[in-house]
């Protein structure tokens, strides 16, 4: 099974290179990009039954074997990110293919799309899997190259100015990123993360624990873990539907798994548990409160984003399995449900030409599948029962009353009171976009709504609530994943097997 591990990686790549070279040839285009991210979903759901049934499924990169060569590691948090991912860049793909059929030349996906697409989706997977920091910050580059083009895609003027404070702060986080990666190889002489869970232990407290807050600085800002996400409404709302889309659903949550593999791994004990937090319940709040606010959906959307992303650092904090497993349990139903939003915010768009909510109106009336779609995944966001989402907060609550004390209690009010007002959020849409009389823009004749993004985005919101039916299953995976990231030592022998220092 271990032949398996690359796959994920190597696929994209080489769809991406086929993909470039059929430039002109659309149709191929298109059916690469469906075969290879088919097959890499395929091949992660064997990665998660491998890791789940057997352990961490181990490759060394060209036969060296770790720490000194480059190590791919499948265990069971790695497999289960791989295989959502997949699922909705899967998912996107088609929505994108179904609008670059109605969409105008300015906005439709162009050639360049599905080479860079399949470069992003490779960055995603070997980010995942890395088995060392520095593949890891190699997985963080690909990504962030292809995002830049992804952003832009148009090229109109609003796309690259954004695009630009978008670039900006991705360097930024690149360059503390890679910084804090030299600081660890000259402290330790090792990037491989087994061999750094071994060796951060012997260091001094103070050296570890700058170390650790220069890695968290790094992670919290590619997360939009608040102070450090102003740049985030500015930056996804004005790019492609597919594109924000995919950008919300996934590159935040490559953060947020960057922070729960360096806290569990390497840095064990909870040293920073109380700044997590902190940062951790001013997110979920300023967050929330953001969106609020705002009258554009996609706005709106972007700051629940933000504000769901404290729900998932709280329970890294709480440093216990519950905590982690709730975590865990919640990245991966946030992953499905805000690119669901998102996706339904293009269609909107696509309907009512705006996603202003005060020139639309009436859409549950005109385009009542549209409201289904979009009341589906928005009460599950918001945590209303039975929906994965309310699973997910209730877990991550209860695991906050277990651990006791002040602060955590202070948080599951916060998680409380954010749900709540997520829940008002959800239902002022619905009031105005779907219930309330039709406006200028949705009282024009109707658009008829491509198939492939209505059939895409009712696989996404399905899989949402296959999350609710197969909870039980899946909080056995996340709790089964919590507690060997809490023991490490599965991790460490599955990678090292000859326990090298």
């Amino acid at each position: 099974m271990s032949a398996l591990v690359p796959l994920p990686v190597v696929v994209p790549l080489l769809g991406a290179a086929l993909t470039l070279l059929l430039a002109g040839k659309p149709r191929l285009q298109r059916a690469i990009s469906v075969f290879c991210l088919g097959g890499t979903l395929a091949v992660a759901l064997l990665l998660l039954v491998q890791a789940y049934r057997h352990g961490p499924v181990v490759v060394a990169v060209g036969g060296w074997p770790a720490p000194v060569g480059i190590v791919l590691v499948a265990d069971q948090l790695a497999a289960l990110m791989v295989v959502v991912s997949s699922a909705v860049t899967l998912c996107v793909l088609l929505y994108s293919i179904g609008q670059g059929g109605s969409e105008t030349s300015e906005s439709a996906p162009v050639s360049i799309f599905h080479p860079t697409y399949l470069v992003l989706t490779a960055g995603v997977t070997n980010a995942f899997l890395a088995g060392d920091l520095f593949n890891l910050f190699v997985g963080f580059e690909i990504l962030l190259a292809a995002s830049f083009v992804l952003i832009t895609l148009g090229g109109t003027e609003t796309r690259i100015r954004t695009g630009s404070t978008y670039v900006v702060v991705s360097i930024l986080s690149s360059l503390i990123f890679l910084t804090s990666v030299g600081l660890v190889y000259a402290a330790t002489g090792t990037l491989n993360l087994a061999q750094l869970a071994q060796r951060l232990d012997d260091l001094p407290d103070g050296v570890r624990l700058s170390l650790e807050l220069m890695l968290l600085l790094a992670f919290s800002i590619k997360a939009a873990v608040f102070p450090l996400s102003a740049w985030l409404p500015d930056s996804y709302p004005t790019a492609p539907a597919p594109v924000t889309a995919v950008f919300a659903g996934l590159l935040t949550k490559v953060g947020v798994y960057a922070i729960i593999r360096t806290e569990t791994l390497l840095f064990p004990g909870g040293h920073a548990d109380t700044l997590l937090m902190v940062v951790a319940g001013l997110t979920m709040v300023i967050g929330i409160l953001g969106a609020v606010a705002q009258s554009d959906l996609k706005r709106l959307f972007s700051f629940t984003l933000v504000s769901h992303i404290g729900y998932m650092i709280f329970g890294v904090a709480l440093s216990t399995v519950a905590g982690l497993s709730g975590a865990i349990f919640y990245v991966v139903h946030h992953i499905t449900i805000q690119t669901t939003l998102f996706l339904v915010a293009g269609l909107v768009e696509e309907r009512a030409g705006s996603t202003d909510l005060r020139r639309i109106g009436g859409l549950a009336r005109v385009a009542p599948l549209l409201g289904v779609l979009f009341f589906v995944p928005a009460m599950n966001l918001a945590g209303v029962p039975p929906f994965s989402g309310f699973l997910g907060k209730i877990g991550l609550l209860q695991a906050g009353v277990a651990v006791g004390g002040p602060l955590p209690g202070v948080l599951v009010a916060a998680g409380t009171v954010t749900s709540l007002l997520t829940l008002y959020v959800a239902s002022r849409v619905w009031n105005i976009a779907f219930w309330r009389a039709p406006r200028l823009a949705t009282s024009e004749p109707a658009v008829r709504l491509p198939r492939l993004m209505v059939g895409a985005t009712v696989a996404l919101v399905a899989l949402g609530l296959t999350l609710t039916l197969l909870a039980g299953p899946l909080f056995d995976v996340t709790t089964d994943a919590a507690a060997d990231l809490r023991l490490r030592t599965p991790y460490v022998h599955a990678v090292l097997p000859g326990g090298v220092p």
